[in-house]
């Protein structure tokens, strides 16, 4: 186990007040600004700079969270998190890695900011996990000895100083484009992950999911056309064999988790093969910082 507090106060030359936007310092309580508003530390190793005001409603649950990473532990996104770790560490190598870190914005238990941690181009870089739930925030900050893990709220004004990283990462994660042109230095790049229209192939309609929008990067392209511009996109295609209960974590980690219950799921499950395969489809786009 590594020393989280010291992980910790790698990044917080990085990190800023969310209340009045001034440098946050470490101390034996916390977190502290010059204008004294303070942040706990968790004895896990992570903060949470939620303002006061903050609703995370929807934020993963311990449950939620559980499951993520015993999926994501069994392999079946290895593929994905090999090209999001090739592209992030090659942006890292534009900009000057010294001073800055590597973001990942909705990181989750921290699995894909790991991979690209490893990377031997990012191995002198620390890692600024973001997340809005502090359950994920928790295992993300043991998830690797370089991870500093924050519990934030990706749709407010970020609790990073402005340049503040050599790259982001944004792995089916909300996108706040002027806040990310803001964190990113000039040079940076963005990798936005989201699945394609293929994506689960005949499952979305054997059992109910919702479907992707074959027009989901053109509008990825356009939230994002004012802060960055594309430099590249690849679609990434795979299969896994998942059984009936990895199934339903993957339903449970997109957005159909919030319109088919997990009884109705699992009926219409009965009628798949148990492991089945399952065509997994994604599309990675690199963005770079408009000046």
């Amino acid at each position: 186990m590594h020393d989280d507090g010291r992980v910790l106060a790698d990044v917080v030359p990085f990190l800023i007040c969310p209340v009045c936007r001034r440098p946050l310092a470490q101390d034996d309580r916390g977190l502290r600004c010059p204008e004294r508003h303070s942040f706990d530390v968790a004895r896990q190793g992570y903060a949470n700079l939620l303002p006061g005001n903050a609703r995370p409603g929807t934020a993963d649950t311990p449950e939620m969270v559980r499951a993520r990473a015993e999926f994501l532990a069994a392999g079946h996104f290895a593929p994905m998190a090999k090209a999001v770790a090739r592209l992030a560490s090659s942006s890292t190598g534009e900009t000057d890695p010294h001073g800055g870190c590597l973001l990942d914005a909705g990181a989750g238990t921290g699995y894909y900011l790991s991979a690209v941690l490893d990377e031997p181009e990012a191995q002198k870089t620390p890692g600024l996990a973001l997340d809005i739930s502090k359950h994920a925030a928790r295992r993300a900050a043991r998830a690797h000895p370089r991870i500093g893990a924050i519990v934030a709220d990706l749709w407010r004004p970020l609790p990073v100083a402005d340049g503040a990283a050599v790259a982001i990462i944004n792995i089916f994660a909300p996108r706040n484009a002027e806040e990310f042109h803001r964190v990113l230095r000039p040079g940076g790049s963005l990798i936005v992950v989201t699945p394609s229209s293929r994506h689960l192939g005949p499952l979305v309609g054997s059992l109910g999911l919702l479907k992707v929008d074959e027009q989901k990067a053109e509008r990825t392209d356009a939230a994002l056309a004012e802060h960055f511009e594309l430099l590249s996109r690849e679609n990434l295609e795979f299969e896994a064999s998942l059984t009936h209960d990895e199934l339903l974590t993957l339903v449970g980690m997109g957005p159909s988790a919030h319109h088919i219950s997990a009884d109705i799921l699992t009926e219409r499950l009965s009628g798949l093969p148990d492991p089945s395969p399952v065509p997994l489809s994604f599309v990675l786009s690199r963005f770079r910082r408009r000046s």
